[in-house]
């Protein structure tokens, strides 16, 4: 019977993506057939092969997992090309270009679940252990009734969630505790355990952390993973960087509107006279 195991984060960027190679390696070694999956994928790296494009990173997770690379690892690769539109690959293939609102109104729970539900069965009927990676996070409450990435996935593998946090951004306790709040009730069951990522130092400071992380959740943290330089590329565009913008009179004047548009709503919604003194004036 074939297992699963899902790593979720509580933001892109968190370590999924190392985390589940890393996990694919260790099963691989101890003799499992194991294969990774991300249903979607964000990223402007792919990987080429023979007819078909997937991201890059799942294509490395694969030779982890010492599985071969096909389209079922990542069934749909959205490849940001600018202006608000991604180009979008099904099993493999271009299958358009699209905008956010098009991709999540018509495609995602539709030709994309679809595609995802297909590509996690052949995989999980050929292989012993599949290590699925979330996108992004799973508290995402404005995008949840369209996640195809995230506990959608958990659901259909039956698989336990390991949710991994960047503890080196800070913030790390609120965004575990918070994301397992805003998670749909129906599975917050499936988040067995928290890992902290990407910490430098000495890791027992963290311990009484950990104690009061697991009273308020009910979710033991299972480790620690330290600060390394592994130089994998960025998923979910994280490395993306702001769009240039050119210093025109334009876009300077657009700057300006919108800026005084912002003063003028601060000034209706709040007392002036406290932010004065809140600032000193």
């Amino acid at each position: 019977m074939t297992g699963s195991l899902m790593v979720q984060g509580t933001s892109s960027g968190a370590g999924k993506t190392t985390l589940v190679a890393a996990l694919c390696r260790i099963f691989s070694d101890m003799g499992y057939s194991v294969a990774p999956f991300k249903s979607q994928n964000m990223s402007g790296f792919s990987y080429a092969g023979s007819g078909f494009e997937i991201s890059r990173a799942q294509a490395v997770q694969a030779v982890a997992a010492r599985c071969e690379i096909t389209p079922d690892l990542n069934p749909v690769l959205l490849k940001p090309t600018g202006g608000g539109r991604s180009a979008v690959f099904l099993n493999g293939r271009r299958h358009g270009t699209m905008r956010a609102r098009e991709y999540y109104a018509g495609f995602a729970t539709s030709a994309g679940l679809r595609a995802a539900a297909a590509s996690l069965a052949r995989l999980r009927g050929s292989h012993d252990l599949v290590v699925l990676e979330g996108a992004g996070s799973p508290a995402e409450i404005n995008l949840q009734r369209w996640d195809i990435a995230n506990m959608r996935m958990a659901a259909r593998a039956r698989a336990p969630v390991i949710l991994v946090a960047d503890v080196d951004r800070g913030g790390a306790f609120a965004g575990l505790a918070g994301t397992l709040a805003l998670v749909e009730g129906r599975h917050r069951g499936r988040v067995r355990g928290f890992v902290f990522n990407k910490f430098r130092g000495d890791a027992s400071v963290l311990r009484p952390g950990f104690r009061k992380l697991r009273r308020i959740t009910g979710v033991p943290v299972l480790g620690t993973v330290p600060l390394m330089d592994l130089r994998l590329p960025e998923e979910d565009s994280l490395g993306g960087g702001p769009r240039r913008m050119a210093w025109s009179r334009r876009n300077v004047s657009r700057v300006d509107r919108e800026v005084g548009r912002l003063a003028k709503t601060v000034k209706e919604s709040l007392d002036i006279g406290t932010i004065e003194g809140m600032i000193g004036w």
